[in-house]
């Protein structure tokens, strides 16, 4: 079935490898650029993201692999490259700009050099790790700690009269994660951004590559802990496809439930927050009180209010009974009148709409240009949603409507997108708990055992976007590489776009408008 689907595709007198809905496929050194570069202007094909592996040991080789999604499908395309005896590779950043920062990651974790790419500056690691040390090699041990080097970071710079720089962090005041932004201003305008992170880098990448099946799933919990079911939910299900496990129909359900009470819970917040920002705090407040509602729903269900310990490969350890479905079903009745109040009082309020509207604007060129997903991406145009795209769970079987998009592309927009994706979620829970089968919450009485040599992608709708992961096995069907694609990933460099040519006093504004993880970005 999938061969049908993609045989178009894929350039002629090509091998192609076949993993469940995914299709491995060898390209030449010398085409690689024109093989993706074709395929990312093919308007039925969406590049997911791109890594490496260190394959010396089995083949003698390091692999760099490109994931492109089929739209309105399960399958997943992945034309790769092998290293051998060279440690470069064409960089393919001045034709697609979303590999950009890909091929940064590449040459700063493997060592493997983009020859043409415009910016090799280190990413995530900092200027105190030695730039001859490469922590994603097999051969390095991921308990050494390295002796400190010593380096500079050389931010952007913009020259001229009256242009000067304002640092902001990487300590901030208040609660937050660390991460540092240099403002090039002109009085009070901002004419460059930079934002430079990687200081909650926390080698989970390596980690992968030693744990046990049970305690990865845990650490896919912790790349982004606002996203622990999301992230957990997109690992399990690539070792699913790895193993052929059968997730029973309740299960599916389930996920999709849990998946939306995330979402629920973050957008509500999320508005909270926004207003806030813009000074009106009956709305923060608001927001603040919807989210704590959905929470305690969520510690009374599961034991967790982040979700925690929810997914397990081949399904959920933890069922809906008829009382919870009767808790549930409460707190949304309340969570949508309380909620339609507030955003009718929100929406009549002209000092917050002034603040919202026309602030941080990403227009829709510049979003598809950087590959902007979720939310972010909807407010400028781009109808890019895994659950209508790629569906998983039990959304197939759901009435999902259309995806939601806005246009204008500031923060307004990105407010928006979130009150109708609450909207949304009420209604997609509403029918999934009608819907919810009878059955077994998870696959038991098998051993799980991935296949061998193997690659699965899977990808999940996260409350901020498209989650994607990369997992690889090895000659012993053991785990040997797991790529976590956190949609924070893919979005930070925009929020250096939206801040283009708005006051400073803005950006914590805008900034909460994109609302992105450091901790899912800095891995």
């Amino acid at each position: 079935m999938i061969k049908e689907k993609i045989q178009h595709y894929i350039p002629q007198n090509i091998d192609v490898e076949y993993f469940d809905n995914t299709a491995l496929f060898e390209v030449p050194l010398s085409d690689i650029e024109s093989t993706i570069g074709k395929m990312n202007e093919d308007k039925d094909l969406s590049f997911k993201l791109m890594t490496a592996t260190d394959e010396r040991k089995e083949n003698g080789c390091f692999k760099i692999w490109y994931v492109f999604g089929v739209e309105k499908s399960d399958a997943v395309l992945v034309p790769f490259i092998r290293l051998k005896n060279t440690k470069e590779f064409p960089s393919s950043a001045m034709r697609i700009h979303t590999v950009l920062d890909y091929e940064r990651r590449i040459k700063t974790f493997f060592g493997l050099t983009p020859s043409g790419h415009p910016d090799l500056r280190p990413i995530i690691l900092h200027e105190n790790w030695p730039d001859t040390i490469f922590p994603l090699h097999k051969d390095f041990d991921g308990q050494t700690k390295p002796r400190s080097a010593t380096g500079n970071y050389t931010f952007n710079k913009v020259e001229g009269e009256g242009i000067y720089e304002i640092p902001v962090g990487p300590i901030h005041a208040g609660i937050i994660e660390p991460g540092h932004f240099r403002f090039s201003v002109a009085g009070e305008q901002i004419v460059l951004l930079e934002p430079r992170l990687g200081f909650t880098h926390k080698g989970s990448e390596k980690l992968f590559e030693t744990l046990s099946l049970s305690d990865s799933v845990r650490l896919s919990e912790k790349i982004s802990g606002d996203s622990s079911f999301s992230h957990s939910l997109a690992f399990c299900q690539a070792v699913e496809q790895l193993s052929g496990s059968k997730v029973p129909d309740r299960a599916r359900y389930l996920r999709t439930i849990y998946a939306e009470m995330e979402r629920l819970v973050n957008h509500l917040g999320d508005l909270g927050a926004i207003m806030t920002d813009a000074g009106f705090n009956f709305g923060g407040s608001q927001g603040t009180q919807l989210r704590e509602i959905m929470m305690r729903v969520n510690e009374q269900l599961t034991g967790s209010r982040f979700l925690r310990s929810v997914n397990m490969i081949g399904g959920v350890a933890h069922d809906i009974t008829e009382e919870g479905k009767t808790v549930l079903s409460t707190a949304l009745q309340r969570i949508r009148k309380n909620f339609a109040e507030a955003m009718t009082i929100a929406e009549n309020s002209t000092s917050l709409l002034n603040r919202l509207r026309g602030t941080g604007v990403l227009s829709p060129a510049i979003a598809k240009d950087y590959g902007i997903v979720g939310v972010a991406g909807k407010a400028s145009g781009i109808a890019g949603d895994a659950r209508f795209d790629h569906p998983y769970a039990a959304y197939n079987d759901l009435a999902l409507g259309e995806v939601i998009v806005e246009q204008q592309g500031d923060v307004y927009a990105r407010f928006h997108v979130r009150v109708k994706e609450v909207y949304a979620s009420l209604n997609i829970l509403q029918e999934a708990l009608q819907k919810l089968p009878d059955g077994s919450i998870h696959a038991s009485g098998r051993t799980i055992k991935l296949a061998k040599n193997a690659l699965a992608v899977s990808m999940v709708e996260g409350w901020r976007g498209e989650i994607v992961y990369f997992v690889r096995t090895n000659a012993d069907g053991r785990i040997s590489r797991v790529f976590p694609r956190d949609p924070s990933m893919v979005n930070w460099a925009a929020l250096a776009q939206a801040g283009f040519n708005n006051v400073v006093p803005d950006f914590p504004l805008i900034n909460k408008s994109f609302n992105l993880s450091y901790s899912g970005n800095d891995l």
